[in-house]
């Protein structure tokens, strides 16, 4: 009689994660960053039919790497999970907050059956408030737990490398020019270290406006406007660097 293959709970959630992470590791990244009137959301995605980067209610916008029809399957939960909240009690009652315990709970759930592999997904839940200080912004890896992010965050792909450069120019006050910038110079950069150009219709790009008068606050952002911002912001650093030779 053959002895049975035992694997320790340790090892099997160890080999649980890194099959998530190395699925996660194989889609293009996506950064978050907060600006002065709000959050904006970069993600390198030539689709213009399958979006990374949605709305969830309305001051909150959700993004996502990995598997599509996983993090879209979240995505609609989650709008459900708004509207009813938002209809049962009162729509300040829908936070960012409150719906990040509610993806982490279900990745959670997920990742620790043995009944289902786990989901190869990465997500972002932003909120934005009224001032700068009170913006929310979670990441939830794939085990489903929640890490409180402030400034900028990046997830899939190299997100180790894409967060680290952000981390080291981003600043509090900094224009949707800028920040639009930022994030386009970060994903541009590959795992090997060289660089490559980016253009506006290879990035999604969409904002939470905290001056915007409607109660939504989320606004995608065409490629025409995210052409005419980048070069708005390169044109001033040019005319520098002319000035001083």
């Amino acid at each position: 009689m053959s002895t049975p293959f035992y694997v320790s709970p340790q090892q099997a959630m160890a080999d649980r994660a890194e099959y998530a992470r190395k699925g996660i590791a194989r889609g293009r990244s996506v950064v978050v960053l907060q600006y002065a009137d709000g959050i904006v959301f970069v993600a390198e995605n030539p689709s213009r039919a399958l979006h990374k980067v949605s709305e969830i209610y309305d001051r909150i916008a959700f993004a996502a790497v990995g598997k599509y029809n996983e993090f879209e399957n979240l995505r609609i939960g989650g709008v459900r999970y708004a509207d009813l909240r938002g209809y049962t009690y009162d729509r300040e009652d829908v936070t960012a907050r409150g719906l990040a315990n509610v993806y982490a709970q279900t990745l959670g759930t997920i990742f620790s059956s043995n009944a289902e592999k786990p989901y190869e997904v990465e997500l972002i839940v932003a909120e934005v408030g009224a001032a700068p200080e009170e913006d929310q912004i979670y990441r939830l890896p794939h085990d489903g737990s929640i890490v409180d992010e402030h400034g900028s965050v990046a997830v899939g792909g190299n997100s180790d490398q894409i967060g680290t450069y952000m981390d080291q120019r981003h600043r509090e006050g900094m224009s949707l020019g800028e920040a639009l910038k930022l994030g386009a110079e970060a994903l541009s950069r590959d795992s090997n270290g060289s660089e490559r150009t980016l253009t506006a219709e290879q990035l999604e790009v969409a904002v939470l406006d905290r001056e915007r008068p409607q109660r939504r606050k989320f606004k995608r952002v065409p490629a025409a406007q995210v052409a005419r911002l980048l070069e708005e912001t390169a044109a001033p650093e040019e005319g520098e660097d002319s000035s001083k030779e």
